[in-house]
């Protein structure tokens, strides 16, 4: 499998496209999922001027990495802040798409408007068949090192 590793620069370039398809849409808040979204979500609030940005902290495995089947939710704002809102929900990759599509119903049944916005997209992970980003800046199959995840001689 190919491996790509972004710099800064490369991030920026990659949100700036998410911006571009964003623009003229109407959104009432930002939903940054942890830990990966929150710099891209930061830099979309910031050129989109979302001044309402909310973390959503989700968890499908245990510290043993014990598959879940459900998601647990760490942190998610309460249904009062996403009732008849637009949410615009950011994160850095759509891969199997289980953070993304648990974020989305979660703010559907909230009463909420999502919309997900992601760097990359990798179709041969998504393992919800019809479901995919409303807006990626790309598609790719390779296994991507975001510039602030540590690099693999840091993590240990």
């Amino acid at each position: 499998m190919a491996k790509v590793i972004y710099s800064w620069e490369d991030i920026a370039r990659l949100t700036r496209t998410l911006v571009v398809q964003l623009r003229g849409q109407r959104f009432d808040a930002l939903l940054a999922i942890t830990r990966g979204g929150m710099i891209p979500g930061c830099l979309v609030s910031e050129w989109l001027d979302i001044r309402n940005v909310m973390t959503a902290a989700v968890m499908f495995y245990t510290a043993i990495e014990t598959r879940m089947d459900v998601p647990r939710f760490l942190q998610f704002p309460s249904d009062a802040l996403l009732v008849d809102k637009r949410i615009l929900i950011v994160d850095d990759v759509w891969d199997s798409g289980k953070t993304a599509v648990a974020v989305s119903e979660r703010v559907r049944a909230a009463g909420g408007v999502p919309t997900v916005a992601v760097i990359d997209f990798k179709p041969t992970a998504n393992r919800f068949p019809g479901h995919r980003p409303d807006v990626f800046a790309q598609e790719t199959d390779a296994w991507v090192v975001y510039p602030w995840e540590p690099a693999e001689e840091e993590a240990e």
